[in-house]
């Protein structure tokens, strides 16, 4: 299934709506106000709290927790590398890779050393626009939520995460 996801660039904070390959919404995230370091829920469309995105603060390089009903579901660290970025995730669901390209603009995802994800951010747009395509048989919602800290850790003007 495929995709769209598109924060604003100037915003006063982060929320937005995840959409289908049709345009359909699918998903909205909600950012939490005057908070140290980047809070995230994502809803369904219904109102269905999904996960809670966090970062963790005083790191020498970006970590982020992931919660399922009040459950960590995955952390998610910034590897250190010269060119390609890269990130480790621990998570309930297996062992997770994230490989981008030298610009940050494209990521696999890998499960257990098997693409199940891919991530994309377009060049020329008024927003913050990804398209993300997921294998079937994974949970969309937190494969979106691993797309979202991308977006937080290298293209939010929100905070300086970097």
């Amino acid at each position: 299934m495929r995709y769209l996801v598109r924060q604003k660039i100037f915003a006063f904070s982060d929320r937005f709506t995840i959409k289908d390959e049709n345009q359909l919404p699918r998903y909205q995230v909600v950012g939490k106000l005057l908070t140290l370091g980047n809070k995230l829920d994502l809803y369904d469309m219904d109102g269905n709290h999904l996960i809670y995105i966090e970062q963790k603060l005083f790191r020498f390089l970006p970590e982020y927790l992931i919660y399922k009903e009040g459950t960590v579901l995955a952390r998610i660290k910034k590897e250190f590398t010269f060119f390609k970025p890269r990130f480790s995730i621990e998570s309930q669901y297996g062992d997770f890779t994230l490989d981008g390209n030298i610009l940050a603009h494209d990521f696999n995802i890998l499960k257990n050393g098997r693409i199940v994800a891919w991530i994309s951010k377009r060049w020329f747009s008024f927003a913050d626009t990804y398209t993300v395509d997921i294998v079937d048989e994974e949970d969309h919602a937190f494969i979106l939520s691993l797309a979202i800290v991308i977006d937080q850790v290298f293209h939010d003007n929100n905070h300086n995460n970097n």
